[in-house]
């Protein structure tokens, strides 16, 4: 065979070569494309329809599996926003319906006094006294749900001070003293000698151990105990505050804290109050970069526990 024809061949062997190469690229090009537009089309009619489907797509091309994956997870995700969305939704829809109720209640019982008082044309001071208490249990309803709300939203200022928390915690067990006293509560304060600083708002810590103090007097007082303890470890400071009343069961432990748990609750006819103490108690936590967690046996031991930022001396 000659130089000649085995140069043609070898050129002829090329052609074919970059041909089928160029053929492969075109028909990998228009596949990809296409497979490309099938995942479009079905990722739209997947959002136009707010469907729960994934996108399915069958190749053996990696980029577009990866693609098709990644879009799948971005569907999941939004599913879940979209859950979250409603169920927030149907909690401020209930809670509103809930506080309806609780501003009805005593604002119909106040215009029972009124009335009768009224139809009597007398002005007993024992009605305007139940009037007032009335009234008054009204606003604090009131104040407590746009704390609430302005909590949730952002809209509460506290700056953070080194703040003495023994100190802290004195005042504020001070100011239930004359009440424990007239329902023949045991008082137990284990407060240390050496000071302990945090990282916090002392308005907000008041607030706090207030609400929870409050808690434990009217939902725990069948036990007629109260304990205040504050203690710390390297880097929080602790501050339980301790109640031997019926307690919570533990199934309902992580739900304590929910507005609207705690609304349903209240509308036993024992427990008086709205509820929203504790919800407001854990926000504020919250915001000061601390929590609050129970512990509960009931009729034994009930447990709220505040978690601060300790800070150094």
């Amino acid at each position: 065979m000659s130089n000649a024809t085995i140069i043609f061949l070898l050129t002829l062997c090329i052609m074919i070569l970059i041909c089928i190469i160029v053929y492969q690229q075109f028909v990998f090009h228009n596949g990809t494309k296409a497979k490309i537009h099938e995942i479009s089309s079905k990722l739209k009619e997947l959002l136009d329809t707010d469907s729960d489907e994934k996108v399915t797509v069958f190749t053996d091309n990696k980029a577009l599996i990866e693609l098709a994956t990644q879009i799948n997870r971005m569907l999941e995700d939004r599913q879940k926003v979209k859950v979250e969305y409603r169920r927030a939704e149907m909690a401020s829809k209930k809670m509103l319906s809930n506080i309806s109720h609780d501003i009805k209640t005593p604002m119909t019982v106040i215009l029972g006094y009124l009335e009768i008082m009224r139809l009597n044309g007398t002005q007993s001071n024992e009605m305007l006294q139940k009037v007032e208490s009335t009234a008054q249990r009204v606003m604090g309803l009131i104040t407590q749900f746009f704390t609430l709300a302005k909590l949730e939203a952002g809209d509460t200022d506290m700056p953070l001070e080194r703040l003495n928390v023994n100190e802290a915690c004195r005042e504020n067990i001070l100011d239930f003293y004359e009440l424990l006293s007239q329902k023949n509560f045991e008082v137990e304060i284990n407060i240390p000698d050496h000071v302990l600083y945090a990282n916090a708002n002392k308005d907000a810590l008041q607030r706090i151990m207030f609400n929870l103090i409050s808690n434990a007097i009217r939902y725990g007082g069948d036990g007629k105990y109260l304990g205040m303890f504050l203690r710390a470890d390297q880097a929080h400071i602790y501050i339980d505050i301790v109640d031997r009343g019926r307690g919570i069961e533990k199934e309902f432990a992580d739900s304590v804290f929910d507005r609207l748990f705690m609304m349903e609750d209240s509308r036993n006819s024992a427990m008086q109050g709205n509820g929203l103490g504790l919800t407001i108690a854990k926000n504020l936590a919250l915001q000061l970069g601390g929590d609050i967690t129970l512990e509960s046996q009931p009729h034994q031991k009930t447990v709220f526990t505040i978690t601060l930022k300790k800070m150094a001396y």
